[in-house]
């Protein structure tokens, strides 16, 4: 196979009658999901969809999505996936600015060109033609500022998919469970296309809910899922007398955003499965460091450079840092984003001399795995004193009452910004903010202590299911 387009083929071509692709609704061996791709190609093909254009994708996580992916790549063109949760507005955003010709979608969906109903109807044959261009343009979640769209190629999702693989070991008896949703590309690169290239199976799993997922384990009986911690913490804060078999499952992926430590520690101990953390951007083709799944794991790290990338520490003067060192961290290799669509100046700024910078702070402990310090921006300066977040929120997550923190900065007249936290609890604990405070002089410096700590139900989040930091920190200026 010499290109990812040539998937659906080369799999129905090896075991046509083995499992291949499913949801709530639907199940194709590799035989069925070819033809799907093939009707979809000629529906494409007729709604206009030429080599080197965009087709965008208004669905939630079903088959078509990941039909709609290969048939267009057949084409040589482009797929940008549109989080159909978004507003009019936003969705229309993202249409014009990613170009898109055609708008897979269901018909009431904002900019819709193509029923999605459209691509199950057969058609006569088109000679599909791959190309070696663009693949996905996936956007960013715009927490500065208009979402910007991620250019990768075939060229990064085949090197990031060959690196996923090696580094989890995955082969044709792995079945991924989708939880995360496919407008994201860690969704897209580690359930989907790598177990597929792999030569296992995926089922895309419905709207979560804790309780619903863990049912889901039970029946389709996967081998690994990726999720963020947010979902994490929801399992393990489902009763106890709550004991699914997961015996399925041989390690499960976290990523999107650092996990506490003690978090990891509670989900093990109550599922027995291992965790296996890992960090990345979409800009990165979703992943650069990985705890190895046969190894040392370290929990409180985002593991080690996969093969075939280059990760280092980088000071503000482009010199990179030895181990234990804190600066930011840089990324090269085959998986770097082709860069931000019709934004060179975002561009040049993010990769300086084919390095991918990140955004955020961190280091390398003496046997080369990476901590995470925080995001730059989210650096505190209280009276001229840095503060990270993270730190204090690792504080924070050591009181046994404490299921998920997030700290973020807010203006203060006299000392520039102090830090606030917001708190969920456990189910059923009762702690105040004031023991939260008197755990956090125990174990902070006084300058890091919050200046207040709010006891909330929930905290909000992102589509992708990160902490909303930028929501925590209106609510303050708001207050």
């Amino acid at each position: 196979m010499r290109h990812i387009a040539e998937l659906p083929d080369a799999r129905a071509d090896s075991a046509p009658e083995a499992p291949c692709l499913a949801d709530d609704t639907t199940t194709l061996t590799n035989a069925e999901f070819r033809e799907r791709v093939r009707i979809a190609v000629s529906a494409l093909h007729r709604a206009g969809v030429r080599a080197g254009e965009v087709v965008a994708v208004v669905l939630p996580n079903r088959v078509e999505l990941v039909v709609t992916l290969f048939a267009a790549w057949q084409l040589g063109a482009a797929v940008t996936p549109v989080n159909p949760g978004l507003t009019s507005d936003e969705i229309r955003y993202q249409i014009e600015d990613s170009g898109a010709t055609v708008v897979v979608g269901e018909p009431d969906t904002a900019g819709v060109t193509l029923d999605v109903a459209r691509l199950a109807h057969p058609a006569g044959p088109v000679a599909a033609a791959p190309a070696e261009g663009p693949a996905l343009i996936i956007y960013t979640s715009g927490t500065t500022g208009r979402p910007k769209g991620v250019v990768l190629d075939h060229a990064n999702l085949a090197a990031m998919c060959s690196m996923i693989i090696e580094a989890l070991g995955l082969d044709r008896t792995d079945h991924s469970l989708l939880v995360l949703p496919l407008f994201h590309v860690n969704g897209i690169v580690v359930s989907v296309l790598s177990p597929l290239l792999a030569g296992g199976h995926t089922t895309l799993a419905g709207k979560f809910s804790a309780s619903g997922f863990l049912r889901t384990v039970e029946r389709v009986r996967p081998t690994y899922f990726s999720a963020v911690p947010a979902i994490y913490a929801l399992l393990v804060a489902q009763p106890r007398t709550h004991r699914p078999d997961l015996s399925s499952l041989r390690r499960v992926i976290c990523g999107a955003a650092p996990m506490p430590a003690e978090l990891i520690a509670r989900f093990e101990e109550r599922f027995g499965v291992p965790i296996v953390e890992g960090y990345g951007l979409s800009e990165g083709t979703c992943a650069s460091t990985l705890n190895p799944v046969s190894g040392p794991r370290k929990p409180g790290t985002v593991g080690l450079p996969l093969p075939g990338q280059t990760v280092a520490i980088m000071d503000p003067d482009g010199n990179l840092l030895g181990a234990g060192e804190s600066g930011e961290v840089v990324v090269r290799g085959p998986n770097v984003m082709r860069g931000y669509l019709g934004n060179p100046e975002a561009t040049a700024q993010t990769v300086v001399d084919g390095w991918l910078h990140t955004g955020d702070v961190g280091r390398f402990d003496a046997d080369g795995y990476l901590i995470l310090v925080d995001r730059i921006k989210d650096l505190i300066i209280r009276g001229g004193e840095n503060l990270y977040p993270k730190e204090i929120e690792n504080a924070l997550y050591r009181h046994p009452a404490v299921h998920e923190a997030a700290v973020v900065g807010v203006p203060d007249p006299v000392l520039g910004e102090v830090p606030v936290a917001h708190v969920v609890t456990v189910p059923e604990a009762a702690v105040t903010a004031a023991e939260l405070t008197d755990h956090c002089r125990g174990v902070l410096a006084p300058f890091k202590v919050p200046a207040a700590i709010v006891v909330t139900a929930e905290l909000p989040r992102n589509a992708v299911g990160k902490i909303d930091k930028k929501q925590l920190r209106a609510l303050a200026v708001r207050a």
